[in-house]
């Protein structure tokens, strides 16, 4: 759903003034279901499959950013002919909020789980490869530098 440059929208009467409104939220209900969705399939680890929607999202979020600019823009009008449904707008985008920020958390949890397992990981690789003398860890002498003999980080793009 793709909302018109925010300058070119002009609100003259009460049926433009709703339909400007129906459309901003019919775009905040669909970004709305696409995060939900994205939110659900991070959660239960299914990553690729929770984010097909990418493209969906990115063009829903324009959409929706547009329109808000589009409503700043035609502020006094808005209030003048649709001051119920500016409410409704309001209360609307309240609930939307509370979406964004658990897709932002949700996705914000996600990164930091996956940093700590790949930092584990190369951790793990690191302190395997080094050999220990005595109980504490040495690094052999090498014409080829420090990291001779250490077996490289690999990560599987796949997954």
């Amino acid at each position: 759903m793709q909302a018109p440059d925010p300058r070119a929208v002009r609100i003259h009467d009460k049926t433009s003034a709703d339909e400007f409104l129906a459309g901003l939220m019919a775009t905040m209900q669909s970004l709305g279901v696409v995060l939900a969705s994205e939110s659900e399939g991070v959660r239960a680890g299914r990553i690729r499959e929770a984010m097909v929607d990418g493209p969906r999202k990115a063009e829903l979020a324009s959409a929706y950013l547009n329109g808000l600019e589009a409503a700043k823009a035609n502020a006094i009008a808005l209030a003048r002919f649709a001051p119920s449904g500016i409410e409704t707008l309001k209360a609307a985008h309240r609930r939307f909020t509370v979406i964004v920020e658990t897709n932002q958390t949700v996705l914000a949890t996600a990164r930091t789980v996956s940093e700590g397992l790949i930092r584990t990981l190369a951790d793990e690789l690191g302190r395997s490869g080094t050999p220990t003398v005595y109980g504490r860890p040495s690094t052999p002498p090498s014409p080829y530098g420090r990291s001779a003999g250490r077996a490289p980080l690999l990560l599987s793009r796949s997954l």
